[in-house]
Order: structure tokens, then sequence, then C-alpha cells
């Protein structure tokens, strides 16, 4: 058989199997229940946890030119790569900045997965435009930005970048056809605190990493507003030009919320960009009772947001905002004529695609929507004061139990962050060597968590601070947690924090300042 007969043969032989195949999606659902993806019982194990080369043998991760099974052989790869996997949505995993899905917002993914567009324009996503649209208008109207634009991004390091671009373009449109050649250095500001995406965000715009300047933080974790306008001032003398400050809205260790208004007066004095990072705490403007967190945002530029996190919104689900009207298609747009025709037959404001730095682009708009639709901003704005009332009581409760410390007296949103003092720890002298020790509590409890597969925190250091590892608790709207459940999170903590130094076979640290990725 010669290679066009054979391909021919495979082509035809996928076609007759097509009406099979979508079937088979059918037992994909059931699959999720039998796998414990969906609604997990806490008794069920987070993590089945194997080493790389332990999950290499046990999944069949191999593919060839040839199909390597059929259906049924499948689906029994389909289960094992469950089993092997975290189950994000077991009440008792808080390792990220993001927790348990909300079955509403999964719901509205499943349908976007299967009608597979789109959102760049109306043409192939007639209704999805829409509801993107009316959902960037409310959150700006919630931002008091007005007229304000906006558009889904691929995560809030994108959406950062974003903020960067517009502030570039909006200091000198030129920059578009004619780059950065022949300009003063451009610098940006962004605190100590602050989300490692600015330092790429610069790498990738040509501004380089060396002009992205760390502005120092008070106890709390928030810009010194006093440091940033130094460091303005500093940048001017050495004939660089700031254009762009990121302000953060909760941060990744600690969640502390800059000061915007403070920042804001010294933005206006300069004629700086204001861009807020609110990847993470941007869901208390739903609050009721904690929106004053990020009072002086309608005095900002632009903001970052990530409903995936606190909200349980299904990854991804990223949203760039701007109060200003025009500018995103005037910054994005190359004019693609074979795809963003102005001569459509119908409303062409609707096509998103020239203000988006992507061409495709998945439907994220609807997952928030749906849960928008189903729950209300007041019912997902309460759902936001309980956790953070979650927070505080957990704090009081660290605070009053022995062996426990706080890394900071008070915290503004769902991060808390303390030590566990094993009891061979306790009334030593704390000297050097003692806080070395301490450091690397942190993660050998991790390491029991995921090989208990019973419970999963995060944990990181504050190398700035001179502090290294602590456990980060963050807590997010799903599950909606009761108090016997902070209870349960210290007893555990506590229990493989005294196991982790029972036992020999525990893996030691020896340098407690551990990289910790921040998503």
């Amino acid at each position: 058989m010669d290679s066009c007969s054979k391909m021919n043969s495979q082509v035809e032989q996928i076609g007759r199997n097509l009406k099979s195949d979508w079937c088979f999606l059918e037992k994909i659902y059931d699959l999720l229940h039998e796998g414990n993806c969906l609604y997990v019982a806490k008794d069920e194990k987070i993590v089945d946890f194997k080493q790389p080369d332990e999950v290499m043998k046990l999944v069949n991760i191999k593919f060839s030119e040839e199909p390597t099974c059929n259906q049924k052989e499948l689906l029994d790869e389909f289960r094992k790569v469950i089993k092997y996997s975290v189950k994000t949505n077991h009440p008792h995993f808080h390792n990220q900045l993001f927790g348990q899905m909300d079955p509403i917002g999964l719901a509205g993914a499943w349908i976007t997965e299967a009608l597979n567009t789109s959102s760049y324009t109306f043409e192939v996503a007639p209704v999805f435009s829409l509801i993107e649209s009316e959902v960037l208008r409310k959150v700006c109207e919630l931002c008091g930005y007005g007229n304000g634009d906006g558009i889904f991004a691929p995560g809030a390091s994108m959406s950062n970048m974003y903020g960067m671009s517009l502030a570039r373009y909006k200091f000198c449109p030129d920059v578009k056809t004619k780059g950065v050649f022949g300009m003063k250095p451009l610098v940006l500001f962004s605190s100590e605190e602050s989300h490692y995406s600015f330092k790429k965000d610069a790498h990738w715009l040509g501004i380089g990493t060396d002009n992205c300047i760390a502005v120092k933080t008070n106890e709390k974790g928030q810009m010194l507003v006093s440091d940033l306008e130094e460091k303005i001032r500093r940048a001017l003398k050495e004939d660089k030009q700031p254009f762009f400050v990121n302000a953060t809205a909760g941060t990744t260790v600690l969640g502390a919320y800059d000061d915007l208004n403070a920042i804001a007066d010294v933005c206006e004095k300069y004629n700086l960009w204001l861009h807020v990072d609110a990847a993470h705490g941007g869901s208390v403007i739903l609050s009721k009772n904690n929106r004053h967190l990020m009072s002086g945002i309608e005095r900002t530029n632009s903001m970052a947001w990530n409903p995936h996190k606190a909200l349980g919104t299904p990854l991804q689900c990223s949203m760039f905002l701007t109060k200003e009207k025009d500018l995103l298609p005037q910054c994005n747009s190359t004019d693609a004529k074979y795809l963003f025709q102005q001569d459509k037959f119908y409303d062409v404001s609707y096509d998103t695609g020239n203000k988006s730095l992507q061409c495709g682009r998945k439907i994220d708009a609807f997952k928030f929507w749906s849960m928008l639709k189903y729950r209300g901003t007041g019912g997902l704005g309460d759902l936001v004061d309980h956790v953070i009332t979650m927070s505080k009581l957990f704090t009081e409760k660290v605070k009053s139990r022995e062996g426990f410390r706080l890394v900071q007296d008070n915290f503004q949103y769902t991060n808390v962050c303390f030590w566990y003092i094993p009891k061979h720890m306790r009334n030593k002298e704390e000297n050097d060597k003692w806080r070395q020790e301490l450091w690397t509590v942190a993660p050998k409890i991790k390491e029991q968590m995921v090989r208990s597969g019973s419970i999963m925190v995060g944990y990181s250091p504050l190398a700035y601070r001179g502090l290294g590892n602590f456990i980060r608790m963050v807590f997010t709207c799903f599950p909606v947690l009761e108090e016997v459940e902070l209870d349960f999170i210290l007893d555990k903590i506590e229990e493989l924090g005294e196991m982790a130094f029972n036992n020999n076979s525990c893996t030691s640290t020896s340098n407690g300042f551990i990289k910790n990725g921040y998503h």
C-alpha cells in the first residue's frame, strides 16, 4: 500500500469512528465522578503522590505515529491520570491562591469548551462577545471607571503587561511604530512585595529588568509612598523617564493592600500611569464590608483581576480593565483586514480582536458570567465577606494556640502567615541556629501533607525581610468553611509537624529560603 493510500485509509477510519468518538464523551462525566474530581469527600486523598519516575511507570505517557490504544484503553489511561493528579476541589486543598471551583462556573466552562469558538469577533461568538462586553462594563462600573474598557486575558501576568503596554503607548504613541530606540530609558516602580510578573513584562516589552525599581514596604507589606517618591526623583536625576507605577491589592504572600489614594497623589504629581495588580485581592470590589481595602481604585488608570482566585471561577479567568475608553484598540490594533473587516453586515464594535494581544482567545468571560447570573454580585460579595471573616477568626486561633506564631500581628485579606514551632524547639534560646532550624519546619510539614494526601497548604519565605520559610494559609470562597474546619487545619499542621521530626525518612532542608511558586 503506497503512502497516499495508507493515509486515505487512516482518514476513512477516523471518519467512520467519529460518531463513536462523540458518544465516548458520555463516559467522561461518569469517570470524573468515579475519580472524585468534582465533589470530593473530606476523607478522600487530595493527591496520591508519586515521584516523576514512578508516574512515568504508572501512566503510559508515550505515544507514536500509530494509535497506541482503543477507547477502553484510553479510558483506563484517563483513570490513571485522574488518580495521580491533585484534586483541587478537595475541601482541604488550600495550597494556592485558588481553591475549590464554583460548580456553576464549571458548567459554563463545559459549554464554552463544547462550542469551541474564539472570542475575537461577533461573527463566531455572537452571544459570548456580548456577554464579555457586559461583564467588563459592569466591573468597570464597580471600579468607578465610567466609560472604561477591558479585555479577558490568559492570567494576571498578561493582564499586568497590558497595563504596562498601554502606559507606554499613552506616554509615547510613536513607540508602536518606531520602538524604544533613541528614547530615554523608561522606568517603572512596584513594591518589593509585588508579583514577579512585572520584571518579566519589563523584559518582554524591552524596558529591561534593571528599570523595574523595587519600592520598600512597611511592616504590613504595603508600599512606602515616601520611598516611591524618592525613587521617582532619583530616576529623574539619572535622566531616566518614569512612566508607570504598579500598586498591589492583595500581595501574594502577605495579602497586603497598597494605599491607592496616597499612591495616586504621587502619580498625579509626576504624571505617571497608575496600574493596580488586584489579581489576588480584587474580589473585594464585590464586598459590602471590605470594599474599603480598595479605596481610591477610581483614581487609577488600569487594573488586573483574577476571579479564578478567591471566587472559584474555573481556571483561567483573568481580566484587564482600563479607564481609557479607546486606548486598547489604538495601542494593539494592526489593521488585520482579513479578519477584522470594517464593512461587515453587523456592528463591528463588538469585534474585540483589535483590542487584544492575542488572536484566538478562550471564552473566559462566560464562566464568570454564569456565576454572576446565578449568585449575583451581592451573593459573591457575601462569600468574600465570609471568607475574610474566617481568615480573621483563624488568625485569632493561631495567636492563642501553643506552638504557633504569626509572621505579623494582622493581615488585611485572606492570607494568614505563621510558623509552627515543634515541641522540641520550644522554650529554647531563639538564636540564629534556632531560626535556621525553624525555617526548615514548613517544608517538612508540607512533605508530610503531600505524602499523606490529607491537606495541602503552601509555604513561603520573605527573603527581603530576612525571613525563612513559614506556612502561608490562603482562604478562598470555595469551599465555604465553618469554624470547625479552622481547628482541623491547625490540628493537622500540629500533627504533621510532630510527625515530620519523628520520621527519620523525612527529607531535610538545609536552607530555609526555599523558592516557592506564586500561583
